[in-house]
């Protein structure tokens, strides 16, 4: 059987960065910066008010309280030139320009609020409440850098330096698709044999919690001809595709043989479980990396997190591999079998210990929904003591 390590390089060594667009503000959510962002001039760019107030001179705040005369009203937004003269104060608004003459801002809290004459309570030092040009960034300064993925802060930013586009790898587009005649769709009534289809949405809701953009398209019954159908209707807007099912040995394997004979797609035994049978390769003339994991549940969902989240990585242009794993203590004892990596369903504590959750099988979903935790046990490790180290992937 092929090592884990192994399978995963393949993929990785196959699978390629989406080209950078030139991508609107509108769109940029969860794309991969690739260039430098920078601001053209200093943020702030003028000296503004912090806070509602008084823009005053801090010399006239020698004896407290004083009342000064209220010369002028600026609101944030104004384009107006002012000044403070000795003796005299300007109202102003949050984000307002400061006006020429004045050093400090004393907050509206800290007075009787008058719009004439303004009684001042308490002493403002030089520079209370005033955000200073380019205090937060200086024009010219680096923002962001290439291969920085843009999450509501980063976007923000850049508008923030007055950018409407900029040049960054898209979220990948992956269509998921299940495969299997008895699989229905949730809300249907079952028939006899039949169950309810959910890996295209446990694979779907995987695929956007990854970063890209996952486009369920149903589920086929075992026909080779019609997943091959189906499969030229979604390559055409596909970045890469999932299927689920029909990948085993045994018959009515539709993904298997309607992909076999096309010479670009490789199925084989990885050593792990669950999630031994695994197939992945390319499709059409733009090769569109297909991954074609095992239909039970809990196995093409450990499969997602082993294979292509990795590759989903990649294709964002973010740094790819193996899950990063972290140390906890067994709970109890465990067991694997020889000559594979186990990925238990585990229950992370508090305390640093992990758990198995009881259901183990790779058809049982309910336990996969309540685990928190991959439990990794090595190929060459058939039993772990309770109280052992053992590393875990978080889930």
């Amino acid at each position: 059987m092929k090592s884990v390590d192994a399978h995963l390089a393949e993929i990785l060594a196959t699978v390629r960065p989406l080209a950078p667009l030139e991508l609107d503000l509108e769109q940029v959510l969860g794309a991969t910066l690739a260039e430098d962002v920078s601001s053209p001039v200093p943020l702030p760019p003028f000296d503004n008010s912090a806070m509602d107030g008084y823009a005053v001179r801090a010399e006239d705040l020698s004896e407290i309280p004083v009342t000064l005369p209220v010369i002028d009203d600026v609101a944030a937004g104004s384009t107006e030139l002012r000044a403070v003269g000795p003796g005299h104060a300007v109202r102003i608004m949050t984000g307002a320009p400061l006006p020429a003459g004045a050093d400090t801002v004393v907050p509206v809290e800290w007075t009787d609020g008058g719009t004439v004459s303004v009684r001042i309570d308490r002493r403002a030092e030089a520079g209370n409440a005033i955000r200073r040009a380019g205090e937060d960034v200086q024009a010219g300064d680096v923002v962001l850098g290439a291969g920085t993925v843009i999450r509501p802060a980063q976007l923000g930013i850049i508008a923030g330096v007055g950018r409407r586009r900029v040049l960054a790898r898209p979220r990948p587009r992956v269509v998921v698709l299940s495969t299997g005649a008895e699989l229905v769709e949730p809300g249907s009534p079952l028939a006899t044999g039949q169950i309810w289809e959910s890996n295209s949405y446990t694979l779907t809701a995987a695929v956007r919690e990854a970063g890209a953009e996952g486009y369920r398209a149903g589920s086929v019954a075992d026909d080779p001809a019609e997943l091959l159908d189906r499969l030229d209707t979604h390559l055409v807007r596909a970045d890469a595709i999932i299927t689920s099912g029909g990948v085993s040995m045994g018959a009515y394997e539709p993904v298997k043989e309607a992909l076999s004979p096309l010479g670009t797609v490789r199925f084989e035994k990885v050593a792990m479980q669950p999630g031994m049978p695994q197939g992945f390769g390319v499709l059409g003339d733009d090769q569109v990396p297909i991954f074609a994991l095992p239909g039970n549940p809990v196995s093409s969902f450990v499969s997602f997190v082993l294979f292509v989240r990795p590759a989903l990585d990649k294709m964002r242009g973010l740094p790819s591999g193996m899950p990063e794993l972290v140390t906890a203590r067994a709970a109890g004892p465990l067991r694997s079998p020889s000559g594979r990596r186990s990925f238990l369903r585990g229950a992370l504590a508090p305390d640093g210990t992990v758990t198995p959750v009881h259901g183990q099988g790779s058809h049982q979903l309910a336990a996969l929904a309540v685990a928190d935790a991959l439990i990794v046990v090595p190929e060459e490790v058939t039993e772990v003591a309770a109280g052992a180290t053992v590393e875990v992937i978080k889930l």
